[in-house]
């Protein structure tokens, strides 16, 4: 389980553009980490378009954004295009980075516990140290919850 204060577990993964991209990446910056189920569904598409409608105010407060999901580089690639995303998704096909931060586990959806993806987000400072954790996500008010979380 990731706590807060501890050190960020790191990555590398591709971005829907084939990139590699990992955690040290963004070192002496601040790092939203959002992980999401599936791309192109209902509720993943109104936290993405939320992020995306409030990617200016997000940037002035010096955040840079990622989203994961266990999708392919391809998928990724139609998100973006479909949705204009200003951001990048890293590809977690294998679960590798998903389970490392802790946001894979039991499920429960009309009484029928499944594994599943834990839609949630972590705010990283800029020594890579976890400063928030987000799991109750607002899928439609997610930059909002984001914000207020700063200065912490």
């Amino acid at each position: 389980m990731i706590e807060i204060s501890q050190q960020a577990p790191d990555f590398s993964a591709q971005d829907q553009s084939g990139n590699m991209v990992s955690l040290s990446d963004f070192t002496g910056k601040k790092l939203v980490i959002y992980f999401y189920p599936k791309d192109d569904t209902p509720g993943c598409t109104k936290e993405a378009c939320n992020l995306k409608d409030n990617y200016n105010s997000l940037l002035k407060e010096g955040y840079s954004i990622v989203g994961i999901s266990p999708d392919t580089v391809a998928s990724h690639q139609k998100f973006v295009a479909k949705f204009d995303l200003p951001f990048q998704l890293l590809a977690d096909t294998d679960l590798k980075i998903t389970k490392a931060y802790s946001a894979w586990g039991e499920k429960n959806m009309y009484g029928k516990k499944y594994e599943g993806l834990l839609r949630t987000t972590f705010i990283i400072n800029e020594k890579g140290l976890v400063e928030s954790i987000i799991k109750k996500v607002k899928t439609d008010d997610h930059a909002a919850q984001i914000l207020s979380k700063r200065e912490l």
